[in-house]
């Protein structure tokens, strides 16, 4: 009797520790388990830098991880063809424009006509005042000056027309020139926007071509971290609301800041694999994106979690 009340005993006992076990285990998970409405990984705004010219990269200096301007040079396309056809174009419109008649020169001797006729004009009046000519020899002087008026304007007419045409035949040659002007200037690689490198598609000496990417780069001062939220939870949040934004510290725990709401997806779609949301037996959820300042902690691809 004394032997198998010690073994109900002993089989108390370890029920008692292994019930106390238990609760601990149950409690401690509770304590550790971090709740969150819904979660994402972090995404940047990402902007494919093109060429816009072909030819050979004469200079092209940056590595992936490099921090650029907006405005920054950062290399050069071969420009020496376009340069040519710059030059030969010019030497083009030089050869029509030598062309244009010098309308001073060739109305030299019919405005020489038209002063001497003038000064007769004068003359003549003077002696038919006087008496000592006829009215025939003044109506002669003045019939004479406006036929070499009418004269010279004919001759301008004909030099204008002449010069105008030459003028619209150079004019095509004068904006190929703002053609080509436009692609010497294309031929400098100018980054347009103050990002991080992200890749780098491209090498120096290599041949590229308008429109084949040359690097991606990305503003990561700025951060969005986009998460899925279920049909029920959209009355909760709205464009410009501030949540909380947790990620791992590295330490076991977690690191919380504040984020902005800046967009809500207006359509449904299926619930990714790998994104959890506050109830997960919804099947369709809502893209939302949630911007965040980033000092340097948060990178691409990271996951995170928010708080409404």
């Amino acid at each position: 009797m004394n032997r198998k009340n010690t073994g109900k005993s002993d089989q108390k006992i370890m029920l008692i520790i292994l019930s106390f076990g238990i609760f601990f285990s149950i409690a401690s998970c509770k304590k550790n388990d971090k709740t969150f409405d819904a979660s994402g990984s972090f995404e940047a705004e990402e902007t494919l830098i093109s060429a816009e010219i072909t030819g050979t990269l004469l200079t092209f200096d940056i590595e992936e991880g490099q921090v650029l301007k907006v405005g920054e040079f950062i290399g050069s396309i071969d420009s020496t063809q376009i340069y040519l056809r710059k030059k030969q174009l010019t030497a083009q419109i030089n050869a029509i424009l030598a062309k244009k008649p010098n309308v001073s020169v060739q109305l030299a001797a019919l405005e020489a006509q038209l002063n001497a006729a003038v000064k007769d004009q004068k003359r003549f009046t003077n002696l038919l005042n006087q008496n000592a000519t006829t009215q025939k020899k003044v109506d002669d002087i003045n019939a004479q000056i406006e036929v070499i008026k009418k004269q010279i304007a004919a001759q301008k007419s004909n030099l204008d027309i002449s010069a105008d045409g030459l003028d619209l035949d150079a004019k095509p040659m004068f904006i190929q020139i703002e053609q080509l002007n436009d692609q010497l200037k294309k031929c400098h690689i100018i980054n347009p926007i103050n990002g991080t490198v992200l890749v780098k598609y491209a090498e120096q000496n290599e041949m590229t071509m308008a429109g084949k990417p040359l690097y991606k780069i990305a503003d990561l001062s700025n951060m969005i971290l986009r998460v899925y939220v279920s049909g029920n939870q959209l009355s909760e949040i709205k464009l410009n609301q501030q949540i909380k934004v947790s990620t791992d510290d590295g330490k076991g725990g977690f690191k919380l800041n504040e984020g902005t709401i800046i967009w809500i997806n207006d359509k449904a779609e299926f619930t990714p694999k790998t994104i959890q949301t506050k109830d997960e037996r919804a099947n369709m959820v809502y893209a939302v994106k949630v911007k965040i300042k980033n000092d340097g902690t948060y990178k691409i691809g990271m996951y995170g979690e928010v708080s409404f």
